[in-house]
């Protein structure tokens, strides 16, 4: 036995994006037979669930295969999802320089994904000559079309004037803008202007937020940085980012929430 699809199911890309909210399997199904039928957005989607084991047996190499094929039709973000694999080494070696190959054609074909991740090669010299200039370019470019880690990086470059003039006002929108689209670093940003501002309750519903979306490696800075905020109201708010570092995190983040409390 086996689902029955309707033809414009299996070709019709952004149903197939839906059904994989709705029904993992059903929609594996479809994309299987749509990147058959050589529906270039199906090719993409099927290297994400491979990628994931969304609805599908997880095969990163495969994933790796059906990324390639899709970039090759000109699907930017099949190409930036082969470079994160190259970065990454999910399915393939990890290799920066051919990560850095297809970031940069993700880049030059405008996708805002691209953009950031290159940029964040450039940056930090991995797969290719470090560049800051070039990385702030990439950033801001990709700011500019609404890409919310863009938006925080681009602010840390104003506020500190690296490689570019100082503009604390810039740097202070751009780190709201990147908090209100989603991004919690920005949104932990944004919540230290805030608090520098005197406006401590609305700091704290930013680093709330910052706290549900914030993953193990920005929560352990996250809360150090709080515990030598200068207003208590702010330092409080380190208990919770120990406490959900220690959940998320192993032993060492466990002895530290031991240590903070005392």
């Amino acid at each position: 036995m086996g689902f029955q699809l309707r033809r414009e199911e299996v070709l019709d890309g952004e149903s197939l994006k839906a059904m994989l909210e709705e029904n993992p399997a059903r929609a594996a199904q479809a994309i299987l037979l749509a990147a058959g039928e050589g529906i270039v957005e199906a090719q993409a989607l099927l290297g994400q669930i491979l990628l994931q084991g969304q609805g599908i047996e997880q095969d990163p190499a495969l994933a790796v295969r059906w990324f390639g094929i899709a970039a090759n039709a000109g699907h930017a973000m099949a190409r930036n999802m082969l470079g994160r694999c190259h970065e990454h080494g999910w399915g393939c070696e990890a290799d920066a320089r051919q990560a850095a190959r297809h970031y940069r054609m993700a880049a030059q074909a405008g996708l805002d994904w691209g953009l950031y991740n290159y940029a964040n090669l450039l940056a930090t010299g991995r797969g290719v000559a470090e560049d800051q200039v070039q990385a702030l370019a990439g950033y801001r470019q990709a700011a500019e079309m609404g890409h919310a880690k863009s938006m925080n990086l681009l602010g840390r470059y104003l506020e500190d004037g690296r490689f570019c003039p100082a503009d604390l006002a810039a740097a202070h929108e751009w780190y709201r803008r990147s908090a209100e689209a989603g991004d919690f670093r920005g949104q932990f940003s944004h919540a230290a202007v805030l608090a520098e501002q005197g406006q401590v309750d609305a700091a704290r519903q930013w680093l709330e937020r910052a706290l549900e979306g914030g993953n193990l490696k920005f929560l352990r800075v996250s809360r150090q940085a709080l515990k030598a905020a200068s207003d208590p109201a702010i330092r409080d708010m380190a208990l919770a980012y120990h406490q959900r570092a220690a959940e998320l995190g192993d032993e060492n983040d466990r002895a530290a929430l031991q240590a903070f409390q005392g």
